[in-house]
């Protein structure tokens, strides 16, 4: 197996391509962005290793983001290489006219409900416009949690890890006797994969990404290969760095609520992360939804039409608990 990275118009780094070439299959997990860039250079990557996309016979795919799909449906267009990827993720994947506008219909829904003023709708919607591609797209065929796929000698196992993405899911292979994921953006190395934003379908996404890490500290893989930057030594130290991640940032929302009073989640995501241009008009509110609709189910949350409060009594938890660390820290 040999990592092979691409550049990429995202921010999280270099995408990550796999490929599986000492057997008879040519295999790939993830194939890169879209851009004419990026095509470039898995296909240099190819050629000085004597291979060609035509060579390519099957395409294992994290999700349904661009930056880790683009280029399926142009290798299987050469190739005829069979693509597989979540059933969830699916009709994406292959450019269904239909989820896509479920997609764009769900997100203003959402930019209503956040609260997000119209020029920043505008922005953002201008911006997904500006995205949108006439690329390729392939014919894919679905998997579930648990399918096992075999080729060369290696054996990969599907492990679905619904929060970044609906479909978005890693594989398990035992590789030189460890046992080793293919992490896609569950777990990156650098940044915490957006949760709430970067895939609007996803219900309770805080809670269904903080069970995909658990999932990671309690299997104790030997190394992740993630879909962006570098291997990761340490999966399950690293899990758990995003798990408490997640519990401070929980936090940092109730001690917002706790000054501001009740707000929208546009107004939180402002206090979190301040101003916010291009794609992260999207992230920053779905990152903070994703924790006011996890901390209303916990009780500490009550939602009031579009605004949030703090439930009868957390402000004075919270109180206690600022106390407790300063006489910690002091």
């Amino acid at each position: 197996m040999e990592r092979i990275s691409l550049s990429n118009s995202a921010f999280e780094g270099d995408n990550n391509t796999y490929l599986f070439s000492d057997g008879p299959e040519t295999v790939l997990i993830d194939t890169g962005d879209w851009m004419a860039t990026t095509r470039e250079q898995l296909e240099s990557a190819f050629d000085e290793r004597g291979l060609e996309f035509a060579d390519v016979d099957r395409i294992f795919l994290t999700h349904w983001h661009h930056d880790h799909c683009g280029l399926a449906g142009e290798i299987q267009a050469e190739s005829g290489a069979e693509v597989h990827v979540h059933a969830d993720d699916a009709a994406l994947v292959e450019g269904s006219d239909d989820a896509w506008e479920a997609m764009y219909d769900r997100q203003k829904e959402y930019f209503e409900e956040w609260g997000m003023p119209e020029e920043n709708q505008a922005a953002l919607l201008e911006r997904m416009a500006d995205g949108e591609t006439t690329v390729e797209t392939p014919s894919v065929t679905p998997f579930e949690h648990g399918e096992t796929f075999s080729f060369d000698g290696v054996e990969l196992e599907v492990v679905h890890t619904s929060g970044h993405a609906a479909g978005l899911s890693m594989f398990e292979a035992d590789l030189e006797g460890e046992r080793q994921v293919f992490s896609g953006d569950v777990l990156l190395p650098v940044y915490t994969p957006n949760v709430g934003g970067a895939d609007v379908r996803v219900d309770r996404p805080l809670e269904k990404y903080l069970r995909a890490l658990q999932g990671i500290v309690d299997a104790g893989y030997d190394r992740a290969w993630p879909g962006h930057r570098d291997p990761i030594a340490d999966p399950a130290d690293r899990a758990q760095y995003i798990i408490d991640h997640h519990e401070e940032r929980s936090w940092r929302v109730l001690d917002a609520l706790d000054r501001l009073g009740p707000c929208d989640t546009w107004t939180v995501s402002a206090d979190l992360f301040g101003e916010l241009e291009g794609i992260h008009i999207l992230h920053g509110p779905g990152e903070s939804y994703a924790h006011l609709e996890h901390l209303e189910r916990e009780g500490t949350v009550v939602r009031e039409g579009t605004d949030y409060r703090l439930a009868d009594g957390v402000a004075d938890e919270l109180a206690r608990t600022e106390a407790e660390r300063w006489e910690l820290e002091y």
